[in-house]
């Protein structure tokens, strides 16, 4: 491979994984790494910063090493959203871990911003709901560790991935409009820094990235082993990035994708009705253009309930899959592990287990943990009907997209087709078009002409299970919320 590509990079949960994408958008090569998470309390995720540096590399020189003498034209970032972290803005050293977004250890903040009376307004503000996984409640907690009288403010940088990475590629502190939607602190209807947000979770505006358009040039890439000169000209956050490289834009569609944990977004006007259960968010913003708003419903434990079933019964998530049962039984799993997201957003639910019997076994279980998955999706595709975005196909992606069974269960719950992308690593994808749109190589006609190809999964003719199954469902997320007081 002689001609020129994108190398897109995506840092994920679990690991960073890069594809160098030709001028007619198809992956030639593919590159990964592992990254390590540390749990130090119950509750707490977090990453240590170098790691994720190291990923990085490691995963690039695994995509030149199956590609040599390709040439990059341009790089493009989609990352883990709101984990965040802070760093020496002298030295680039980390001062903090990189707190991750499943990470609960400011939930007691959230719920003393709640009785604050501080809800409404953040939601009002912001799109999204006072809640653990959204950065503003981690930045304030690291503020509060690392620089408790805020005397450190002009020496200190505060930053989710994106931020992290483009600082140790280009030198400069920014973060992509998208990535900062999903912090708490800034205003939806101006796309900037909120001052009122700002003084609810005291963040000085000081520490803060400057924010970006999702497409153009950030800066020139330094330091970096084949990429020195290069332009950085796109970083989408993880969904965002794989609704993008699906050509989200269009009508009628949304996309669900389904890893740690699980992400439905949809675009939406910004005149539609407000929710409770869905989170407003800016998917990108291109040069010169408003924000495109989106829908999105946040799902906390999707892939990860599998990992977590298959480590407690010694086996593996492929074997695991593999044994699942057509049928649970009635056994119900609702992995409320640290609470449940979209569409309760009750940090206080607690995982649960419904309907064992002593027929139930290791099939049962597993369909159970299966079914959560396709459950979940399924409660937010209604909370998008409720909001007048209810879409007419269903576009997958991620890992667990493989399994045949689970998109057609998914079919069956929701009552609309599914389209399962042939590309794996869609979000990786998604930030080498955003990259490629910066970088002048595509047109956005250019995008809509772009290969996607997908397998249909239709809508089964026999749903009469789907009814029963979901009231089921539902009786046990009861269950999982329910907290008397004394």
């Amino acid at each position: 491979m002689t001609d020129s590509a994108i190398l897109a990079i995506d840092q994920g949960t679990g690991s960073t994984k890069v594809l160098l994408v030709d001028e007619q958008g198809r992956a030639r090569a593919q590159g990964s790494a592992p990254l390590a998470q540390q749990t130090p309390q119950p509750g707490w995720v977090e990453h240590r910063p170098d790691d994720v540096l190291s990923s990085v590399r490691t995963a690039v020189a695994d995509a030149f090493a199956q590609a040599q003498g390709v040439t990059v034209a341009a790089v493009g970032i989609s990352n883990q959203r709101e984990s965040m972290l802070l760093w020496d803005r002298s030295t680039g050293e980390a001062v903090s871990p990189l707190l991750s977004w499943q990470d609960r250890r400011t939930a007691g903040l959230c719920a003393q911003l709640v009785e604050a009376g501080h809800g409404a307004r953040v939601r009002a503000l912001s799109g999204l709901p006072l809640d653990p996984m959204f950065s503003a409640v981690k930045a304030a907690w690291l503020l509060d560790t690392y620089d408790p009288d805020r005397s450190r403010t002009d020496r200190l940088c505060l930053g989710t991935v994106d931020s992290w990475l483009a600082w140790h590629l280009t030198g400069e502190h920014v973060i992509e409009a998208g990535n900062a939607s999903r912090t708490s602190l800034v205003d939806l209807a101006t796309g900037a820094w909120s001052p009122e947000l700002l003084e609810v979770f005291g963040i000085p505006a000081a520490v803060l990235p400057r924010i970006v358009d999702s497409v153009g040039t950030v800066g020139t890439i330094r330091g970096w082993d084949g990429l020195d000169g290069t332009l950085l000209s796109g970083i989408l956050g993880d969904s965002h990035a794989a609704l993008f490289a699906h050509a989200g834009w269009r009508p009628g569609v949304a996309k669900a994708t389904y890893g740690t944990g699980s992400s439905v977004m949809a675009l939406g006007s910004p005149g539609s009705p407000d929710s409770e259960s869905m989170c407003r968010t800016i998917a990108w913003r291109l040069p010169g253009g408003d924000p495109a708003l989106a829908w999105e419903a946040n799902i906390l434990s999707a892939g990860s309930t599998l990992t977590w079933l298959a480590g407690v019964l010694g086996t593996t998530v492929g074997a695991l899959a593999d044994a699942a049962s057509d049928d649970s039984g009635g056994v119900m799993l609702v992995p409320a592990f640290n609470g449940l997201g979209a569409p309760w957003w009750d940090a206080s639910a607690t995982a649960v287990m419904t309907g064992l019997s002593l027929s139930s076994g290791m099939p049962q279980i597993a369909r159970a943990a299966l079914d959560s998955v396709v459950l979940q999706v399924t409660d937010v595709l209604d909370a998008l009907a409720s909001v007048g975005s209810a879409p007419d196909v269903l576009l997958a992606d991620g890992g667990m997209t493989s399994n045949q069974d689970l998109m057609t269960r998914q079919a069956a719950l929701a009552g609309i087709p599914v389209q399962v992308s042939r590309t794996a690593e869609l979000s990786a994808l998604g930030a080498a078009h955003a990259a490629g749109l910066g970088s002048g190589l595509w047109a956005t006609t250019d995008l809509e002409a772009l290969p996607r190809e997908y397998d249909a999964v239709p809508v089964p003719q026999d749903r009469d299970s789907a009814t029963t199954l979901t009231q089921d469902w539902h009786r046990a997320v009861a269950r999982a919320r329910f907290n008397p007081t004394t």
